[in-house]
C-alpha cells in the first residue's frame, strides 16, 4: 500500500516538470552548500592539525609573550627567554628535562637560486633523541644529524622533490649556502605532511647559534615531564617559577605555558565555531527551499481539486488524499537532497585535497557516513513538514465542491 503511494507521488511530481525541478533546486542548493562547507571544515581542521607536527602530550612549551614581528614562536620577543630560564624549568623536581629550542629565519642558497625559511636548533647528547622521538623525525635520504656535525644539515622534504623554489631537488651530499656559510646536507627528512617541517633546516645547536648570532635568547623551552598523569601541576609550577624569575604578578605573565593538547583544542574550537557559523548561513538557502516546496504543494492543490474530488468519490479516505500529497512533498526535498549530498560530498572532497596541496599537507580526504545519511533523510523530512498543511487542505476538501470546480 505505501509503495504504492510513493508511485503515485513520484508521478505527479514528475507531471510537473520544470515546475519540480525549480522547487528542488533550492533544497539541492542548500544541501549541496551545507555538505560541501562542513567537508571543507573538516578537511581545513585535519590539514591544521597535521602542522603541529608533535606526537606527544608530555611535552609543555614556554615561550615569551609580547611583540614577536609575525616571526616563529618567542622570536623577536619584547622580553625573550634566556639560556638561564632552561637551566632553572629543568631544576624542578617534577621535570624529566627542558631543552632549548631556536627557530629563526634566514637564507639558503643551491643551484644559483635563494630561498628564505626557517632552521631550528638539534641539541646534542641524549636530548637530541628526545626531540627526534616528540618531532618523529626519520631520514627519507641519507642520515639525521649527530654529534659533531659542525657544518652539516639536514632538509625537509619538501627541499628533496623541489617544492621550495630552487630549481632542483637537494640530495644528500650536496652543498648549500646557509646564511652565506657553506653547509653539506647528509640526510632528508621523511614526508610528515606539515608545512612547518617539511620545510625546515635543521642544524645543530651551537653551529646554528654561532650562525645566526641569537646568544642566550631562546625562542622556545620544551620541557618533558616526569609523569604525564600530572601535566597540569607541572604546568602551574612551571608559570610559578617564570613569575619570580620575569618578576611579574598573576595574570600580568609576560610568557605562555602551553600543552600541544591545549593549542589543539583552542584550533578546533575556532574551527568548530567557524564551520557552525557557515552552517547557519547556508541553512538559510535550505528554508528558502522549503518555502519553495510549500507554495509547489499548495498550488498543487487548487490545480488538482477535481482528482480530489474524483479519489473521494470512489472512496478514498482523507488520510489517503494527506498522505498522497504528503509523501509527494517528501520526495520533492528527498531529491534536492540526493542531488545535494552527491555534489557537496565531490566538492568536499576535492577541495580537501586542494587544501592539503596548497598548504603542504598530505592529508587523505574522508566522507563521512553522517554526513551523507543525515541530510538525506534530514532533507526528505524537511519536504514532508513543508507539504502538511497544503495536504491537510487537500485532505479537507469536500468532493461535491471540489468535483464543481
Amino acid at each position: 500500500m505505501l509503495t504504492d503511494y510513493f508511485k503515485l507521488a513520484f508521478k505527479n511530481v514528475k507531471k510537473r516538470g520544470i515546475r519540480s525541478w525549480l522547487t528542488v533546486l533550492g533544497i539541492f542548493i542548500g544541501i549541496a552548500a551545507v555538505v560541501s562547507l562542513i567537508s571543507l571544515g573538516n578537511g581545513l581542521q585535519a590539514a591544521i592539525n597535521a602542522q603541529f607536527g608533535v606526537s606527544t602530550t608530555e611535552v609543555i612549551t614556554v615561550q615569551a609573550g609580547g611583540l614577536n614581528n609575525y616571526g616563529p614562536p618567542g622570536s623577536g620577543a619584547v622580553n625573550p627567554l634566556l639560556e638561564g630560564d632552561v637551566e632553572a624549568i629543568g631544576r624542578l623536581s617534577v621535570v624529566e628535562r627542558a631543552i632549548r629550542r631556536n627557530i629563526r629565519a634566514g637564507k639558503l642558497e643551491f643551484n644559483d637560486r635563494t630561498v628564505f625559511g626557517y632552521a631550528t636548533n638539534i641539541p646534542d647528547g641524549e636530548d637530541r633523541q628526545f626531540v627526534y622521538d616528540t618531532i618523529e623525525a626519520e631520514a627519507e635520504a641519507g642520515r639525521l644529524l649527530k654529534d659533531g656535525d659542525d657544518k652539516r644539515a639536514v632538509l625537509g622534504y619538501n627541499f628533496y622533490v623541489d617544492k621550495v623554489g630552487l630549481g632542483k631537488e637537494v640530495n644528500p651530499g650536496n652543498n648549500v649556502l646557509i646564511n652565506d656559510e657553506t653547509f653539506e646536507v647528509v640526510g632528508i627528512m621523511k614526508k610528515k605532511g606539515s608545512f612547518i617541517f617539511d620545510n625546515i633546516v635543521l642544524i645543530n645547536d651551537e653551529p646554528m647559534k654561532d650562525l645566526l648570532d641569537y646568544g642566550d635568547e631562546v625562542d622556545v623551552i620544551a620541557v618533558q615531564v616526569k609523569n604525564k598523569d600530572e601535566i597540569d601541576l607541572v604546568k602551574s609550577e612551571i608559570e610559578d617559577l617564570m613569575r619570580k624569575r620575569r618578576d611579574v604578578e598573576k595574570g600580568e605573565e609576560d610568557f605562555e605555558v602551553s600543552t600541544p593538547e591545549a593549542s589543539l583544542e583552542q584550533v578546533n574550537s575556532i574551527l568548530n565555531g567557524v564551520k557552525i557559523f557557515i552552517s547557519l548561513i547556508a541553512f538559510i538557502s535550505i528554508f528558502v527551499g522549503t518555502i519553495g516546496i510549500i507554495n509547489t504543494m499548495t498550488t498543487s492543490v487548487y490545480e488538482r481539486r477535481k482528482d480530489i474530488g474524483v479519489m473521494k468519490a470512489v472512496g478514498a479516505k482523507n488520510s489517503h488524499i494527506f498522505l498522497i500529497f504528503l509523501i509527494e512533498s517528501g520526495l520533492l526535498g528527498l531529491t534536492g537532497g540526493i542531488l545535494g549530498v552527491l555534489v557537496g560530498v565531490t566538492a568536499g572532497y576535492f577541495g580537501t585535497i586542494g587544501i592539503g596541496s596548497y598548504i603542504g599537507s598530505s592529508i587523505e580526504p574522508q566522507i563521512d557516513p553522517l554526513l551523507v545519511v543525515i541530510p538525506i533523510i534530514g532533507s526528505f523530512v524537511l519536504g514532508a513538514i513543508a507539504g502538511i498543511v497544503p495536504a491537510l487542505r487537500a485532505a479537507s476538501q469536500r468532493p461535491v465542491e471540489a468535483l464543481r470546480s
